[in-house]
C-alpha cells in the first residue's frame, strides 16, 4: 500500500475478515454488519487478463467492499485530492471503498477474480464515468 499524498476526503481503508484455515483449505466469513460494514445488496465478480484495467469511475451514493479471490490486483484510490494505491492478493483482506472515490482496478496476474460487494443494488445513475465530471463533483463539495 502507498500513499502519494494526503487529502481532506477520506479514502478507502482496509478490512480484514474471519478467516478459517485447516489442512483442507480455507474459509472466509463475509457477513453484513460484522467485517462488512453495510447490509450486502448486489455481489458481482470480475475477471481480467494480467495488465488489464478495469473500473475507472466513481459512485455517487455507492459503497463498495473489494476482494481479491485469486490472483493479484492493484486498486488506485484517488478522493481528487490524494490518491493511495492497495494491492490486493487474499481472500481475507477487502477494501472498503467509499462513495466519491474514483477507482481503478489493474489486474496483475491472469485469472485474477475480483469480488465486489455493494451496500446498493445496480443504479446506471450513481455512476461518475468520465473523470472531468468527477473533478467537477469534488470541488462542489
Amino acid at each position: 500500500m502507498s500513499s502519494r499524498t494526503s487529502g481532506k476526503m477520506r479514502l478507502a481503508s482496509l478490512v480484514t475478515f474471519p478467516k478459517h484455515v485447516d489442512p483442507n483449505g480455507a474459509l472466509c466469513v463475509y457477513e453484513s454488519g460484522k467485517a462488512v460494514p453495510f447490509d450486502i445488496k448486489r455481489v458481482f465478480t470480475v475477471t481480467a487478463r494480467a495488465n488489464d484495467v478495469r473500473g475507472d469511475h466513481a459512485h455517487k451514493l455507492c459503497s463498495q467492499l473489494l476482494v481479491c479471490l485469486a490472483g493479484t490486483i492493484l486498486v488506485s484510490c484517488d478522493n481528487g485530492i490524494a490518491v493511495e494505491d492497495f494491492k490486493l492478493d487474499n481472500m481475507g483482506t477487502g477494501l472498503m471503498i467509499p462513495p466519491g472515490i474514483w477507482a481503478t482496478q489493474q489486474y496483475i496476474e491472469d485469472h485474477s477474480v475480483l469480488m465486489v460487494l455493494c451496500d446498493r443494488g445496480y443504479e446506471e445513475n450513481d455512476y461518475i464515468r468520465v473523470r472531468e465530471e468527477f473533478i467537477a463533483s469534488i470541488n462542489r463539495i
